[in-house]
């Protein structure tokens, strides 16, 4: 591990040097390409000096402990070590972490879908309500939201919504949410008190640039219709929707919420090309956890990840049996927690097949 960082670390210095060359500085594209890796390499130079750092106090520290002749002193010294011990671990854990391969997709923005499941109204319901925890939470980290396509009910539920959210590291945040959603509470149409059980799809999909999937013209059928259900005049007078087929995968998907043929295909296109990777990305995986004989969640939508628990105000994801009891202020958007424990356990999860 420390020859790696010292290699890390002798780059970061080779890069500071080259950033501050004028005619380095007096080239935009290379500027930015030099601080894009400078950026990337940076917490874990930080972090490595605070290692170091920690290495010499705990050396020092040995020191002063052998010449050290006071009990009460020796006692105090053997404290400190012990302290400095702790922080050292956890501080060499957190940089195994560091140099563990970078997801490709974490800084990708994603399009991700919701689905009302079983449980009728109640589902469509609750669907509704996370489709609102994401856009929440997507509004508190300063992403941009942008629906696809949607079919809402009259109840102000959702049948089905897609939606795409861009921003920083919006991927490595998120990638984990996929899988089935179950809700456990009174619907307010139960006169009886019973709690009722309903669950929510979710799938989460890369957004890829149109060059990173490239779909062949004469593998794609077009078809064109006229748009149903709320949506202003335009509704039935117009064939605005568009429906594409791809030939080679058979995946179809569908667009007829703006008022233009050419913005619903151009929606229709980019949640095409993210269908498409998805079955790369399944492939890869499956691939990856046959090659080390790894366990890893399958992030299929047919998998229950999570339960929220009105009655008890609490949420718990079973994948890792993590549970918090403030379910109130989860559906306001407060994920973080949940979304750090799930990305630790990963990490270590990680970090025991690397060694």
């Amino acid at each position: 591990m420390e020859k790696k960082l010292e290699l890390i670390e002798t780059r970061f210095n080779e890069l500071n040097k080259q950033l501050a060359d004028p005619e380095v500085a007096s080239d935009p594209e290379k500027f930015k390409k030099l601080n894009k890796e400078r950026t990337s390499i940076e917490d874990t130079v930080a972090l490595y000096g605070e290692y170091k750092k920690i290495l010499k106090d705990i050396e020092d520290t040995k020191a002063m402990l052998r010449h050290e002749e006071d009990p009460e002193l020796s006692e105090y010294i053997n404290q400190e070590l012990e302290s400095l011990l702790k922080v050292q671990s956890k501080t060499k854990e957190k940089l195994y972490i560091m140099l563990l391969p970078k997801d490709p997709y974490d800084e990708k923005d994603i399009i991700m879908e919701i689905r009302g499941g079983a449980g009728g109204d109640e589902a469509a319901l609750f669907a509704g309500e996370i489709f609102r925890m994401y856009c929440k939470y997507a509004e508190k980290n300063g992403w941009k939201t942008d629906i696809i396509t949607s079919n809402m009910t009259g109840l102000g539920g959702v049948k089905e919504v897609v939606f795409s959210i861009s921003g920083k590291n919006v991927y490595s945040r998120l990638k984990y949410e996929s899988g089935v959603h179950r809700v456990q509470r009174v619907p307010e149409t139960e006169s009886s008190g019973r709690v009722h059980t309903s669950t929510v799809t979710v799938a989460v999909l890369v957004e890829p640039e149109a060059v990173d999937v490239e779909i062949n013209p004469s593998d794609l059928k077009i078809d064109t219709y006229r748009s149903s259900g709320a949506g202003g005049q335009h509704v039935n007078k117009t064939d605005s929707a568009v429906r594409l087929t791809h030939i080679p995968t058979g995946i179809v998907v569908a667009c007829q919420d703006e008022r233009s043929q050419h913005q619903n295909r151009e929606k229709a296109m980019r949640l095409l090309r993210a269908k498409i990777l998805e079955i790369e990305q399944s492939k890869k995986t499956n691939e990856l956890a046959n090659e080390r004989k790894l366990q890893v969640g399958s992030g299929d939508r047919s998998e229950k990840i999570r339960t929220y628990n009105f009655p008890q105000s609490r949420l718990t994801d079973h994948r890792i049996g993590f549970s918090v009891h403030n379910l109130e202020l989860v559906m306001e958007g407060e994920l973080d927690a949940i979304i750090d424990a799930l990305t630790l356990d990963s990490q270590k999860k990680a970090l025991a097949v690397e060694n």
